[in-house]
């Protein structure tokens, strides 16, 4: 896609863990350019570098530490905003400015499940965009992404689905401590232990998962006629979410056919070769102890899900393990990719945002 200069963003949380992974997959995106930071009142007015407690082993870029943190509130000086919000206040913030015209990419939970608002994994579910035209805030839109821990689920679920048809799906997960934010899980609980319950997570791996493989109708998004149950757990590994699937599907199918299916998986983010889409998006493994976080999590600079172990269950049909980066692919680098779709896709028209004429230095 050919754009005349970057265009201008701004990350919505930007000193937590999700809005620290933001501001990292930014800093040298080819298409955006972060134009502003904010966070919590009591982080306004200082220097991003002042304020953050920076926790990723990429450096933080110095043009974005010297940008001062500005409150989060309608009238920012860019159109495309990228929101890390906390849930506690993203609903009304992320609705006071799509009604102000942001066009407002979401990590939050809050309007995930709202009847006009898309819930989008690029490579499954594009067409969903199509619900940001029935919403009525003003001149702008929400768009949000799901639960980490559904992100690379439903990677994993989508070539089957479209291959055979899924009728029932069984998840547990081993979901690591990023995903709990800043300032985390207490080391006392966490140590020597695996926490058996992370509140809302199950509810939301089983209702976004069938919107996200749901049917687009005129009266929105018809969820996928799949019975979902999933147990998670904290366990005490870093970043990327494990997590082992039995699936019943809706038609036979050949060991080999379902290993086809995953391995052939590509999907439109691919074919319009956006910055962020991984080739291929779901990586099939075959040693017999792959996936495992420390080794696969960074597979496609953290967008692709890795699959293996894929093997007949004897009370489903099949069963595999599926490992996925929550805080790249799960948040930050999920939702950039849905900005992009969404921009190739003419949804944010490029020559309505306003562009960057000069690189900030």
């Amino acid at each position: 896609m050919d754009l005349k200069a970057k265009i201008p963003v701004g990350v919505l949380g930007a000193t937590g863990s999700v809005g620290q992974r933001f501001v990292s997959l930014l800093a040298a995106h080819p298409w955006f350019e972060i134009a502003v930071l904010t966070a919590s009142e009591r982080s306004a007015g200082k220097r991003y570098a002042d304020a953050v407690s920076w926790g990723l082993d990429q450096p933080l870029d110095s043009r974005l530490g010297a940008l001062t943190i500005e409150p989060t509130r309608p009238g920012l000086p860019c159109q495309l905003l990228f929101s890390a919000l906390d849930a506690e206040v993203a609903g009304l913030l992320e609705t006071e400015l799509a009604r102000a015209g942001h066009v407002v990419v979401s990590n939050a939970r809050n309007h995930r499940m709202d009847n006009d608002v898309p819930l989008i994994v690029p490579e499954v579910n594009p067409d969903h965009l199509a619900l940001a035209a029935r919403q009525t805030h003003g001149g702008g839109v929400i768009l949000t992404n799901p639960n980490c821990s559904t992100i690379g689920l439903v990677l994993a679920l989508a070539p089957l689905h479209r291959s055979f048809g899924l009728t029932a799906v069984q998840v547990v997960t081993l979901q690591a401590l990023s995903g709990a934010g800043l300032p985390g899980v207490p080391s006392v609980a966490i140590h020597d232990n695996v926490i058996p319950f992370i509140s809302g997570e199950e509810e939301k791996m089983e209702s976004e998962t069938l919107k996200v493989l749901g049917r687009l109708t005129p009266d929105g998004v018809e969820p996928a006629p799949i019975a979902v149950s999933a147990q998670c757990n904290r366990v005490a590994v870093l970043d990327g979410h494990t997590e082992c699937v039995s699936v019943k599907l809706a038609r036979p199918a050949g060991e080999m056919e379902v290993r086809a299916a995953l391995a052939g998986f590509s999907a439109e983010p691919q074919r319009l070769g956006l910055p962020s889409a991984p080739h291929p998006p779901v990586a099939l493994v075959d040693e017999r102890d792959r996936p495992q976080a420390r080794l696969d999590r960074g597979r496609s600079g953290g967008m692709a899900a890795t699959v293996g172990r894929v093997r007949p269950c004897p009370v489903l049909d099949y069963r595999f393990v599926v490992l996925s980066h929550n805080t790249i692919r799960g948040a930050a680098g999920g939702s950039i990719l849905i900005a992009e779709l969404a921009l190739a896709k003419g949804l944010i028209p490029a020559e309505k945002l306003p562009l960057a004429t000069t690189a900030r230095r």
